[in-house]
């Protein structure tokens, strides 16, 4: 437990705004350093092979203008593709999404850090309307990206990433999303959050992902 919580620690997150095709979004923006060279990181972010032991099995047709799906349901259109350095798509869950072209994207970012290591840098800007976010905050996709991160620090270093269902539903991911949620919660207040907004926010978060068994509040 302790190695995981480690990498939770290793994440600097924040909260901001951003402007997308279909409007004003929220950001929600993860920054880390992985031990490996850059274009080891960009590889495993880009190749099919690898991306699927650590994220989810892609398919598609991927290369900049083309699309990608995930198993899942997360799809959308490659934008900008300029190894090793960025990359950016939509992204978008479910078949009525591909209604609302414009309203989210990810983008990644990587620089070489020296001695062998990468910065990382992902934001996921997203127009996230009534009740959304009031309800979650910026937990509700911050926290899934926790969990994404900590698998990609897992295989760099030659593991062997757990399933992500698995993990989120053991008691050790019940912790580590509780504790995603609450610095995900401080991130809300130091974007100038209400107090009280951000603690229902991160009480919601922490149910979806790690729900009480007994029921208790």
């Amino acid at each position: 437990m302790k190695d995981v919580l480690d990498e939770l620690a290793a994440v600097r997150r924040t909260m901001g705004r951003g402007t997308l095709p279909a409007g004003e979004a929220y950001t929600v923006e993860l920054r880390r350093r992985y031990d490996a060279e850059v274009d080891d990181v960009w590889d495993a972010i880009t190749d099919p092979d690898r991306l699927r032991r650590w994220l989810k099995p892609v398919t598609g047709d991927l290369r900049p203008g083309g699309t990608y799906e995930l198993e899942g349901g997360e799809h959308g259109e490659i934008l900008r593709c300029e190894p090793p350095r960025l990359l950016k798509v939509s992204w978008m869950f479910g078949p009525e999404a591909d209604a609302w072209p414009g309203t989210s994207e990810v983008e990644v970012r990587l620089t070489p850090g020296g001695d062998g290591r990468t910065e990382f840098e992902l934001i996921h800007a997203a127009v996230v309307g009534e009740p959304m976010f009031p309800t979650y905050g910026p937990g509700a996709g911050g926290v899934g990206w926790d969990i994404a991160l900590v698998a990609l620090a897992e295989f760099l270093s030659g593991g062997v990433s757990a399933d992500h269902a698995e993990f989120e539903t053991s008691l050790e991911g019940h912790e580590f999303s509780r504790r995603s949620a609450a610095a995900w919660g401080d991130a809300h207040l130091a974007a100038g959050g209400d107090p009280e907004q951000v603690a229902a926010a991160v009480r919601a978060t922490t149910d979806f992902y790690a729900p009480d068994p007994a029921g208790r509040a």
